[in-house]
């Protein structure tokens, strides 16, 4: 085999059961000003799985007819790595049939709560086997990486149906989300939540995050052991039928019973149980409330995410109407320096988008030169409409940009290896109804 030959295998979710390999080598992908790679891996070999039997090792390439029943039905999930020499660029594509009924994009949580961080394969790898089988993922939403409150995703996340963190509501850090018509949508979504007390005053309130000292904070089981709040007022909350608060869900009106009251702070959470925290200023205003008044709580945004099962927030839309979106500086408070220089310099990325039939998983390497340089938002928006997709989001980048499949991290992390972080998008075959 020349050293200049090029070609693309994908590796095909032609089944579960059985152990096989792939190989991959690598080319350009055709797009304009895509040149071939120079005395730079022209020919690599990724060897997935590996076989001993019988005393033979044997490798076992992906099959011509697996890549012709792949085109025919449309039904199988592809990955590839797509290598343009000229830049150049290391791109990992994860594509994923939107007709396929067996298959679901999950958002996952590290360590299956708001606070905390884990390697993305570590998220994938914890879901458990009656939820289905994992084959592809993406990290996913920008988040606090330090202090108390590590691991709080930026913007809003909602875990099968159960609502984990709240909108931002600023242009520049919308959502992705799975609407229950099963359709896919992007879009700034902007938070309304809103509490209401026994006395009539109504208050907007965040949603397990940190607490501002003049403002208020619902915290669900989801978020953790504890509210780690120090002061303020903190009304302990439980359903009129004592019900779990798994799912809170998006889009609800909840009428809930003040089972305790506490001065301290840093409650305990358990299913049965929710928070709403005032910080001091705030609660210093309040009126006196008692136990087993009644609190409302809505869970409104606009758009209306009711019904919605997945949801992930990112950065900018990079891609809409299947033509690049016009990337501009945020106007406005809430970003600045490195937040705004970096949209328009290269670096790692990662994004999700979708065309009639496929959802795209999309990661990009950089900060290696003899490797990948990475994407500005405007180049990562023309990328993906390239690719099909009518519309596209940026999500988390730099070191946390991660493309897993089929058990292991498949791009080049720039940092080395996997980075610790909230969350992530994952690709799974929901397992077989019972009985079949």
């Amino acid at each position: 085999m020349r050293a200049m030959m090029t070609a693309n295998l994908l590796r095909l979710d032609t089944g579960l059961d059985g152990i096989r390999g792939c190989f991959t080598t690598t080319m350009a992908h055709g797009l304009p000003g895509h040149g071939r790679k120079q005395g730079l891996r022209k020919l690599s070999f990724h060897v997935a799985i590996m076989v001993i039997a019988a005393g033979v090792l044997t490798i076992h390439p992906a099959r011509a007819s697996d890549t012709a029943d792949s085109q025919k039905s449309g039904k199988s999930i592809e990955y590839k790595n797509d290598r343009i020499a000229s830049v150049p660029w290391s791109v990992h594509i994860v594509k994923v049939p939107r007709n396929d009924p067996t298959l679901e994009v999950r958002s996952v949580l590290a360590r299956g709560t708001v606070l905390g961080l884990s390697r993305l394969s570590d998220q994938i790898l914890a879901l458990s086997g009656e939820k289905g089988t994992p084959l592809a993922g993406v990290n996913g939403d920008f988040y606090d990486t330090g202090g108390r409150y590590a691991g709080d995703p930026r913007g809003l996340q909602i875990v099968e149906g159960d609502l984990v963190s709240e909108p931002t509501g600023h242009p520049s850090y919308c959502a992705f989300w799975i609407g229950d018509d099963g359709n896919p949508r992007i879009a700034n979504v902007v938070s309304e939540f809103k509490a209401t007390l026994p006395d009539g005053q109504s208050f907007s309130f965040g949603l397990n995050e940190e607490r501002p000292s003049a403002g208020a904070v619902l915290y669900t089981p989801t978020l953790g052991r504890a509210t780690r709040t120090s002061g303020g007022r903190e009304i302990i909350l439980e359903k009129p039928d004592k019900g779990s608060w798994v799912p809170f869900r998006a889009g609800e009106i909840y009428v809930a019973k003040v089972r305790a009251i506490s001065e301290t702070g840093n409650t305990t959470l358990q299913k049965d149980v929710a928070v709403l925290s005032f910080g001091p200023q705030l609660a210093a205003k309040l009126p006196a409330i008692e136990v087993g008044a009644t609190v409302k709580l809505s869970t409104a945004t606009t758009p209306d995410l009711r019904g919605a099962r997945t949801a992930i927030s990112g950065g900018s839309i990079i891609t809409s109407g299947g033509k690049p979106a016009k990337i501009q500086k945020p106007r406005g408070g809430g970003m600045g320096g490195y937040a705004t220089s970096s949209m328009f310099d290269r670096h790692p990325r990662a994004a999700v988008g979708w065309s009639k039939t496929h959802f795209y998983l999309v990661e990009v390497d950089g900060r290696q030169g003899d490797l990948s340089v990475g994407m500005t938002l405007a180049e990562l928006g023309d990328y993906m409409a390239k690719l099909g997709c009518e519309e596209a989001i940026n999500l988390d980048g730099g070191a946390s940009a991660t493309c897993w499949y089929r058990g292991r991290v498949v791009n080049s992390p720039c940092n080395g290896s996997e980075r610790t972080i909230a969350n992530g998008l994952v690709v799974v075959r929901k397992p077989k109804p019972a009985g079949e």
